[in-house]
């Protein structure tokens, strides 16, 4: 069967080790709503959505330039009937570099469409990878959710 965890994939005209870098600021690209580190192995943040919803991640792959996975360990996200659906997921960035060109391939393994999330959850991930962590990458400026 074929796999079918939520995928985009970004390039950039940008080193690899700019891009592992915009990655590793989360707030700066996803949420500014972000408690913990996400730079290197073993970090734990949490990510904010506000009235009690938040998503809590360890590093636990982390190959500078290259590769970082993020494992969810914890999560309440209140507008599913699963309010721990993301918890044991995770989100895997693989970098590579051809030419002046970066490619970065973002994974959230386990988000399926079998899940109720997926579609919400697949746009919301479009918006943030392909749009706030491309122009971070970029243009030096990410749009992530602001903190309130």
């Amino acid at each position: 069967m074929e796999n079918q965890d939520y995928r985009a994939a970004i390039t950039v005209s940008q080193t690899a080790n700019i891009s592992f870098t915009a990655i590793n600021s989360v707030s700066k690209w996803w949420t500014e709503k972000l408690e913990g580190n996400s730079e290197k192995l073993n970090d734990v943040f949490t990510v904010d959505f506000g009235d009690s919803n938040f998503v809590t991640h360890k590093l636990i792959e982390v190959v500078p330039d290259k590769k970082v996975v993020w494992l969810v360990t914890d999560c309440y996200l209140s507008w599913f009937n699963d309010k721990t659906e993301w918890k044991n997921t995770k989100m895997n960035f693989e970098i590579s570099t051809t030419g002046n060109q970066t490619q970065i391939n973002f994974t959230h393994i386990g988000l399926v469409p079998e899940i109720e999330c997926f579609d919400i959850c697949r746009k919301g991930w479009d918006q943030y990878v392909k749009d706030s962590l491309f122009k971070l990458i970029t243009e030096g400026k990410g749009q992530p959710q602001k903190k309130v």
